[in-house]
């Protein structure tokens, strides 16, 4: 006879199992049905769609570096005039001069880049010069002034761009659509849009950043867009001059049919003009001093600092935003740029923190969310500095779950172990009623194999739950394969079982072949959901940090859950061995939740975790890490690419760096900590 408990499970598994069948066979079934085109009157609507979405993306990044207001800063842009680092004049404007130099408004640069003969463009300039800036700039009013035949441009880091995975250019730009732009994959546009977009050249890429790869990536980059352009395929492209020298000559070739620009330094006059148009009507009485001292060349460092948008920006940023006192600029405007620039940096942090105060309302883009320091910014922003110090290959990128790989972890492990041994030794004590072996040698075990177990989670990379079907069938059907297989041997083990049990009575061996059949039969659903949901985050794709932190936090509870399941299904095999139900079911639940923990291959949420407390408590970070370092971009101090958080401006990071190395010279010297 069944009890209540095992009829209850086997009908529950029964029906999940049933559940499972049915999906395959509709899934099967539509798998096999052709997909219907777009239609015209789609792709025009998801043309519309997708440039209302850029649209709204990089207005929000204008307001909070304050690119165009009251007016984009007036850099003048003209062709290069290093010829081996572009085509042939006629190939790229015909007989006429692309970009003279002129002191042009963005609505003329954008209609030099139309007259171009392929519409591509290369934007070349030192650090700061404004590349990024003129790309976001052009980006916007393209789209402002877009006609619907012409395509959407789309701003895309180069960092992103894995040749190996896409060697391809539109295989890259289809697949940065669908997951940067998921609306796009609305069922009411059609199927395949961003593919669709690609092919039939809708998209004008604009790939930001080709100086931060490495020499061979940015090599290998610039030959697979030639690889990949063909026809009228636009395209615009931001590189530093010397590292974009560096992979023409390697690969000896250009970017094909493409016009190379790059910034003339802006003078003292046009940085005091702009300047002044930045003040308010009231201002400080010691600013007319500063700007005739700016406009008559009477200080040099001012005007060697403000000839860039980078230094025209601190600038602003730590004078004028915050209304204090200029005074400042006029001692260090006689002194040499690099002090009166690091002097800037200085001012920059405390100027952010002080205009952009948490928002009292919903949240907004451009104000943080928490209150902090200026003092603790500064700190925390110096340990991120020490970290990317560490790693010499990348020196740009932060990663949140490279927090818990460069701490030392042995200790912390050994405590998670001390911890979860003792609350299961505890358990088992209790359930066993009082039999202190059976605690202890619980305790232990659980401990053992959290501190094995645990010793990877410190270098795992995130992962993230895959639940997409299409394509994925016939993986799926192995993982079911195999299942099989387990639930034929939990039959057949159950069938001994019950009839060992059972004294050799036919009925008790097949009621024990049935329960612990449909239980491994659980099992299965819940050890397979586990192995075919769980994918590494290809961090190459990925969208920021905080989706990748919260896509690893997903994972990590489906995972729980399914050990949930597999406890459950490990009481009834329980029962099946006549244990008592309370200690079956408790049993198989702290055994299940033990197995949920470490089974899977991404813990990087777990681990960082682990890491954080220890962090905060030796002031390098605050508990809520994520939640500062979303802050710090939204202060304009990061930037995010992809899972990254980089600084968003370079010489603020080496700023940092050189007061941290300085800090380092007048200690004395530490062993560093053995992991």
């Amino acid at each position: 006879m069944f009890s209540t408990t095992q009829t209850i499970a086997s009908g529950g598994a029964l029906v999940g199992l049933c559940i499972q069948v049915m999906q395959l066979v509709s899934l099967w079934r539509r798998s096999g049905a052709p997909l219907p085109a777009p239609t015209s009157a789609q792709i025009s609507t998801a043309k519309d769609v997708l440039a209302g979405l850029v649209a709204q993306q990089w207005r929000d990044e204008t307001a909070l570096r304050s690119l165009a207001d009251p007016e984009p800063m007036p850099l003048a842009w003209r062709s290069t005039e290093r010829p081996e680092l572009s085509d042939r004049p006629e190939i790229i404007a015909g007989d006429t001069v692309a970009f003279s130099g002129l002191n042009v408004h963005i609505e003329d640069m954008a209609r030099n880049f139309r007259a171009l003969r392929c519409r591509r463009l290369v934007i070349l300039g030192g650090p700061g010069t404004g590349k990024t800036t003129l790309a976001v700039q052009l980006v916007l009013e393209l789209l402002r002034t877009r006609e619907p035949d012409e395509p959407v441009p789309v701003l895309l880091s180069a960092a992103r761009w894995d040749d190996r995975e896409h060697p391809r250019l539109q295989g890259w730009l289809a697949a940065s659509l669908a997951l940067d732009y998921p609306a796009l994959r609305a069922e009411e546009l059609g199927t395949d849009i961003p593919e669709t977009l690609v092919a039939r050249g809708e998209i004008l890429p604009v790939i930001d950043g080709l100086d931060e790869l490495p020499d061979h990536a940015r090599a290998d980059l610039l030959t697979a867009l030639n690889r990949s352009m063909c026809g009228n395929d636009q395209l615009m492209l931001t590189c530093r001059t010397e590292q974009f020298a560096e992979s023409v000559e390697a690969i000896g070739d250009v970017l094909t049919a493409a016009a190379v620009i790059e910034p003339q330094p802006m003078g003292p006059g046009v940085a005091a003009d702009y300047l002044q148009a930045c003040l308010p009507p009231v201002s400080h009485p010691a600013w007319p001093a500063v700007i005739e001292a700016l406009r008559t060349g009477a200080a040099p460092a001012m005007a060697e600092v403000t000839s860039t948008s980078l230094g025209l920006w601190l600038v602003r940023a730590t004078y004028i935003a915050p209304r204090v006192d200029p005074s400042p600029l006029l001692r260090y405007a006689h002194g040499s740029a690099a002090e009166l620039q690091d002097h800037l940096c200085d001012q920059l942090i405390p100027a952010l923190v002080s205009t952009r105060t948490p928002a009292d309302g919903p949240a907004q883009p451009f104000r943080p969310r928490h209150v902090w320091t200026p003092e603790q910014v500064g700190r925390w922003l110096t340990y991120v500095c020490r970290q990317l110090a560490v790693n010499q290959d990348d020196t740009r990128d932060m990663a949140w779950w490279h927090l818990a790989g460069r701490m030392p972890n042995r200790t912390v492990r050994i405590w998670c172990g001390v911890g979860i041994g003792v609350v299961t030794g505890v358990v088992f004590f209790l359930l066993a009623k009082g039999m202190l072996l059976a605690g202890v040698g619980a305790g232990l075990l659980a401990a053992f194999v959290v501190i094995v177990m645990t010793g990877s989670w410190f270098t795992e990379d995130p992962g993230h739950a895959e639940l997409r079907w299409r394509g994925r069938l016939a993986e799926l059907a192995r993982v079911v394969m195999a299942g099989l297989i387990i639930v034929l041997v939990g039959a057949i083990l159950g069938w001994i079982l019950g009839w060992s049990l059972g004294h050799h009575r036919i009925d008790r061996a097949w009621a024990s072949a049935l329960n612990i059949g449909l239980a491994s039969v659980g099992f299965v659903i819940a050890l397979s959901l586990i192995r075919w949901v769980e994918y590494p985050t290809v961090t190459a794709t990925a969208r920021s940090p905080r989706s990748t932190w919260r896509a690893d936090r997903t994972l990590t509870v489906i995972r729980m859950f399914g050990g949930l399941v597999v406890g459950l299904m490990a009481a009834v095999i329980a029962r099946e061995a006549q244990l008592p139900t309370s200690v079956a079911i408790v049993g198989g639940l702290v055994l299940g939740l033990l197995f949920g923990l470490v089974v899977g291959r991404h813990h990087a949420w777990l681990a960082y975790n682990l890491t954080v407390p220890r962090l905060a408590a030796k002031g390098s970070l605050p508990m809520r890490a994520m939640d500062f370092l979303d802050d710090a971009h939204r202060l304009g101090l990061l930037r995010t690419e992809g899972p990254y958080y980089q600084f968003r401006h370079i010489e603020l990071q080496q700023h940092l760096t050189r007061g941290l190395q300085e800090k380092r010279a007048d200690q004395p010297f530490e062993p560093a900590p053995h992991l």
